[in-house]
């Protein structure tokens, strides 16, 4: 079984997208499309910008939306998933290319998100921390015994966490990490604390724009973040799209769970090829590849 998987935030590059804008019809189109709904050409900043201007999460989170869907679309008919399932960001590309939500609505989604994030962010000074070589249950039990907001954020592969929270929060828990065996326990240049409850207030923003946004059936089940198992129900959909906010995205579950579904390869819609070198940590049987 195939499933077809998209990247979050990071992966971007300058230059994302633009053999895609300059040798296809319908990619220039959609890209076209795109500066008209964003309301700015968010295609100047991705084929030529700075990597600052990319790095601004109001651009970044629309431009890796945008290269991974329209790379989907372009497909055709080999776009053919029996799954599909995205990290962080990627949930809603997932979606957009399994047709539970439409090429538009899923692009105005992630610019709110996007611009709700970014405001969250301002409000408490917060960050992010990669953790190496230590068990989930260990990293769960350190953030929990921190007396400020620290949560787990990411359980990317085995032997890799990144956690989430307050910088001082986040600045107690690293020393008390590497005591506990982590081989590293390092501070993330990120924004702020994605997947924890400090993006409280851009949940709330995302609920309303969410609620009001057409979801349908998907061509096949979509594996969401927040409970790493497979969605067909629109209304099971939106509610996990909401919770991922705050929740931690549980991508070792998510692969562990597709396999156990009979997954035999995996390709990878989008910039970089984050998702791919994951999935073989997480099961070295799976076949993996990626266009960008």
């Amino acid at each position: 079984m195939k499933a077809f998987v998209f990247p979050g935030q990071g992966a971007q590059f300058v230059g994302m997208g633009k053999d895609l804008y300059e040798n296809n019809a319908l990619a220039k189109e959609m890209f076209e499309k795109a500066n008209e709904v964003l309301g700015f050409r968010i295609t100047d900043i991705m084929f030529a910008g700075t990597e600052d201007e990319l790095k601004q999460t109001k651009v970044t989170q629309p431009a890796i939306f945008l290269h991974s869907v329209i790379l989907a679309k372009t497909l055709g008919e080999d776009f053919n998933p029996d799954m599909v399932a995205g990290h962080s960001l990627g949930e809603f590309s997932a979606l957009v290319a399994a047709g539970a939500l439409s090429f538009e609505e899923g692009l105005k989604l992630v610019a709110t998100r996007a611009m709700a994030m970014q405001k969250a962010c301002e409000v408490t000074p917060s960050t992010m921390a990669a953790v190496l070589a230590l068990p989930n249950e260990k990293v769960e039990e350190i953030c929990a015994s921190i007396d400020d907001i620290v949560a787990p954020a990411n359980y990317n592969c085995p032997g890799q966490v990144v956690i989430s929270g307050t910088v001082t929060g986040i600045d107690a828990a690293c020393p008390k990490l590497l005591e506990a065996g982590a081989k590293r326990a390092l501070k993330l240049k990120v924004g702020g604390a994605f997947h924890s409850p400090l993006m409280q207030p851009a949940q709330e923003e995302l609920e309303a724009a969410i609620n009001a946004a057409e979801f349908k059936t998907p061509i096949c089940p979509v594996y969401q973040d927040v409970d790493a198992k497979p969605h067909t129900c629109p209304a099971e959909i939106k509610a996990n799209l909401i919770a991922q906010l705050t929740a931690p995205v549980k991508w070792t579950q998510i692969v562990q769970n597709m396999v156990a579904d009979g997954l035999t390869e995996v390709v990878e819609l989008g910039p970089g090829a984050v998702l791919q070198g994951l999935v073989k940590k997480i099961d070295s049987s799976v076949a993996t590849s990626g266009k960008q």
